[in-house]
């Protein structure tokens, strides 16, 4: 958010029609994000993580988790939690785009489901699209494409 207000502070943007998107690890901090500000009027998050206690479990490339949070999700999970988006759901009211690959072994797919579901439950606009086939790097140009097409369309409804 200091990066942000400094950006606002030195160019003319307007602060009224913020967005915040990403993909993988900013998939995640678009989650993230979204339930730590009400400052962005859209997101889009492709290929995120809401839930680090679930995604322990989920993902194949884990060996990054123990390093990082000092224990398993079961031997602290509450500092799994305390890094999931999932944990703070109730703030988030950004209208957002979620996007997966289905077959996403980084970052699975389920993860987008489970943010998808709790804004859907929130009653907080959003939109989820797996899409077949498709891993954590998109391949076929059809899906890229329309994932690109997709996050535009959805900012410029936002934004404007």
């Amino acid at each position: 958010m200091a990066g942000l207000d400094a950006v606002l502070r030195a160019q003319p943007v307007d602060s009224h029609r913020l967005g915040v998107g990403g993909w993988s690890y900013g998939g995640y901090m678009t989650m993230w994000a979204l339930t730590q500000t009400d400052r962005f009027r859209a997101g889009v998050s492709g290929a995120g993580v809401a839930n680090m206690l679930s995604y322990y479990g989920q993902n194949q490339i884990d060996e990054w988790m123990i390093p990082f949070f000092g224990a398993s999700a079961y031997d602290d999970p509450a500092a799994y939690a305390r890094c999931s988006p999932i944990t703070f759901i109730r703030n988030v009211r950004t209208p957002t785009l979620i996007i997966a690959g289905e077959r996403d072994k980084e970052c699975p797919a389920p993860q987008s489901y489970e943010y998808w579901h709790a804004l859907r439950a929130l009653g907080v606009e959003t939109k989820l699209v797996v899409y077949e086939g498709e891993g954590h790097h998109f391949r076929n140009p059809a899906h890229v494409e329309d994932m690109l097409t997709r996050s535009v369309d959805w900012f410029n409804a936002h934004l404007r």
